[in-house]
């Protein structure tokens, strides 16, 4: 089946077995990485990125039922050089160690300060808990977390 997406800003066409996974496709048909396979059966969250501006877990979803939509990954996040504010307080926080989990980490906090811009410590708590991290304790992703949202505001 043909897929038609546009991925953090570029257009991309390609012909899929309708079994694909998205983050197959992402990762082995267009070729962006940073998008990470964890489990494959939605438990991690290493896998998270943006349909439509909502947070995904993208080995949740087929390839052919992403036709036609809009995608951001962890590689579209940055401007250029320029990390973007969650990136940046992730380094600034230490908010990560083996990295595994960051790229899905960071696209779930982006999208739950999209919708909570102002949240306490339990809401961002609740607001990651399908993203699983087996390093840190977590305490340095919260805090990367509320530190951006003061930031922004």
């Amino acid at each position: 089946m043909e897929v038609s997406v546009t991925i953090n800003g570029a257009s991309h066409t390609h012909d899929v077995e309708p079994r694909t996974l998205l983050v197959h496709y992402i990762r082995d048909v267009v070729g962006l990485t940073g998008t990470n396979i964890g489990c494959d059966t939605s438990s991690c969250g290493a896998c998270t990125i943006h349909v439509n501006g909502e947070s995904v877990k993208s080995c949740t979803m087929l390839a052919v039922q992403a036709d036609g939509q809009d995608l951001l990954t962890i590689e579209g996040l940055a401007d250029g050089d320029v990390l973007h504010p969650m990136q940046e307080s992730f380094r600034q926080c230490h908010a990560l160690q083996c990295g595994y989990c960051t790229p899905g980490m960071v696209m779930a906090a982006v999208s739950l300060l999209d919708e909570n811009p102002d949240p306490t410590e339990r809401e961002v708590r609740i607001g990651l808990e399908g993203n699983l991290c087996r390093c840190t304790g977590y305490h340095n992703i919260v805090k990367a977390v509320l530190h951006c949202a003061e930031a922004s505001s």
